[in-house]
């Protein structure tokens, strides 16, 4: 559910040089462009689950990619099985948009082998979980969490230079997210907060809007209330917890203290309602959170 201070779910992860997306929500591009985030730069996208809201935003991320550099090789897009599907599809959805590009352009600036995107399907390894990424200075680890009836569906852990940030991916409480997040520096986590929703459901049925009203009911058994997340993170010895994928809509930062709840007495860290544009930076070799916001 998007608001004005939340597009659909998007984290761009900085590795030094290296630039992930994990999801691409209606929106993304936009954002990434706003926040002085070049789409041209983007390595890959890893997704979590195939729910429209998490890549809604990736046929235009990778024309926006494909544009911003030339590139010469599709954007790769990292996912359990199932992402070939995904990924054949919207590629087929812009196609004949690509075509278009490449006759106005020209191969020079949109060359045809960086039209669209690759999938990259990953199977989960012993104890549902498996490393997607393995460099000298980055690591990367994909972990199966549970969001059923939607299946298979992973959160991501980033190891990078002694830092660390786990993104758990729409899930309910999940005894995988806090085991991945044991110690980690950040964790951002998915949120809902189940009396809020509770009240849209009852407004919905108030004005007849009965399909409204079922979906607000059945959305609150596959996602994680604020207070869960911040027992998880507490008891994972988590240093900062970020919301995320934020349900209901929060149009104003006031709004924020009634979706946490008693979140804050679960967790004794610091913990932030995330927005589109915030920016947290992990020094290598030090155990400082700076948080900051691009416009």
């Amino acid at each position: 559910m998007t608001d004005p201070r939340h597009s659909g779910p998007c984290t761009a992860v900085l590795a030094g040089h290296r630039l992930f997306i994990v999801d691409a929500g209606p929106g993304s591009a936009a954002t990434l462009n706003r926040m002085l985030l070049n789409p041209g730069r983007v390595e890959a996208v890893l997704l979590t689950h195939f729910h429209g809201d998490h890549m809604g935003g990736l046929g235009d991320l990778a024309l926006q990619r494909w544009v911003a550099a030339s590139a010469e090789s599709p954007l790769e897009v990292h996912g359990p099985i199932g992402v070939k599907t995904v990924v054949e599809g919207i590629t087929l959805a812009y196609s004949t948009d690509n075509d278009y590009r490449i006759a106005h352009h020209g191969e020079r600036i949109v060359p045809s082998g960086g039209r669209g995107l690759s999938a990259k399907e990953f199977l989960m390894g012993q104890g549902d979980r498996t490393v997607i990424i393995d460099s000298p200075s980055l690591k990367v680890t994909a972990f199966l969490v549970d969001h059923g009836p939607v299946k298979p569906a992973v959160g991501y852990r980033f190891d990078y230079k002694g830092r660390s940030v786990v993104i758990s991916g729409d899930t309910r409480a999940s005894a995988a997210v806090e085991r991945e997040s044991k110690n980690v520096d950040l964790l951002i986590h998915e949120g809902l907060s189940p009396r809020l929703v509770a009240l849209m459901e009852s407004g919905f049925a108030r004005h007849a809007r009965t399909a409204y009203a079922q979906v607000m009911a059945d959305i609150r058994n596959y996602h994680t209330s604020p207070e869960d997340a911040a027992e998880i993170a507490q008891r994972a010895g988590v240093r900062m917890l970020v919301f995320n994928h934020i349900v209901p809509p929060l149009p104003s930062r006031m709004l924020d203290v009634r979706f946490l709840g008693d979140a804050s007495a679960r967790f004794d860290g610091p913990i932030r309602v995330g927005v589109d544009g915030d920016w947290f930076s992990l020094p290598a070799g030090t155990t400082s959170i700076e948080v900051d916001s691009r416009p």
